[in-house]
């Protein structure tokens, strides 16, 4: 009986290996071009594309490919929108589209998930902070600003409408600053909101753990307290990091 089974087994991987050999062979042919084809056209962008297409359908069958919305399955922490920041951010360039879906190499991935695990990154928390950070600077950008989305296609400035200006704002001290920045991190110490809120880039971009489940049980002046201090840190630092810019091109 276990013979048999033996002997069952290796003619169903057979017939797998046998088809697997059978596609290869196919798209081999519609590369280099078949009997009944034009010498030209043996060799053309059209049977080479085609071909292309094919092979790489096959290995997305084979599993060699990870949708984007699968990422999951290989890097558990993903989360659904990490596409654009695994390419960008981490420079993944074994990837390609086939209409608006991404498919990563799952070799790849594999080796960026083990990559991230040493480091200690948790790739959700990271999309979340790194959208944070993205958000707060467009709301600075847009107090630095406030004109700069608007487009003027057609203008027409006056001939001798000219030397209107005004001399920059005078930044305030660094230590004042700094000072803020003291007094706020002695909050955060005192009462304990590490539990709530969580501090990034050496300390100096804070994230409120906010999350939607536990919303109604979180005591809303609690909510508030994080969340203006959240906003008070990162635009101390913020305007401490432009002090220092300053400072460091007027030497």
């Amino acid at each position: 009986m276990r013979n048999q089974e033996q002997t069952a087994n290796q003619q169903e991987l057979d017939t797998k290996v046998l088809k697997e050999i059978r596609q290869v062979k196919n798209l081999l042919a519609e590369l280099i071009g078949t009997s009944d084809e034009p010498a030209k056209q043996k060799f053309s962008k059209t049977a080479i594309s085609k071909a292309a297409k094919e092979f790489r359908e096959l290995e997305v069958q084979r599993g060699e490919w990870i949708q984007a919305n699968d990422i999951s399955k290989v890097i558990k922490s993903a989360p659904w929108n990490c596409t654009k920041i695994i390419i960008e951010h981490f420079e993944f360039t074994n990837y390609f589209m086939r209409g608006r879906s991404v498919y990563f190499n799952r070799k790849d991935l594999v080796e960026l998930g083990i990559e991230l695990k040493k480091r200690n990154i948790n790739l959700k928390k990271y999309v979340e902070l790194v959208e944070d950070k993205e958000k707060f600077q467009k709301y600075i950008d847009g107090i630095i600003n406030p004109d700069k989305k608007k487009a003027r296609k057609q203008f027409r400035v006056p001939e001798n409408l000219r030397d209107i200006f005004s001399t920059p704002y005078s930044a305030p001290t660094e230590q004042l600053v700094r000072d803020e920045i003291e007094e706020l991190m002695g909050k955060y110490k005192k009462f304990d909101l590490s539990e709530y809120i969580d501090l990034y880039y050496d300390k100096t971009h804070a994230l409120f753990k906010y999350d939607y489940s536990f919303d109604r049980y979180l005591k809303p002046e609690l909510k508030k307290f994080c969340k203006d201090w959240t906003f008070k840190f990162n635009y101390a630092n913020n305007a401490l990091s432009r002090i220092l810019e300053l400072k460091h091109k007027g030497e």
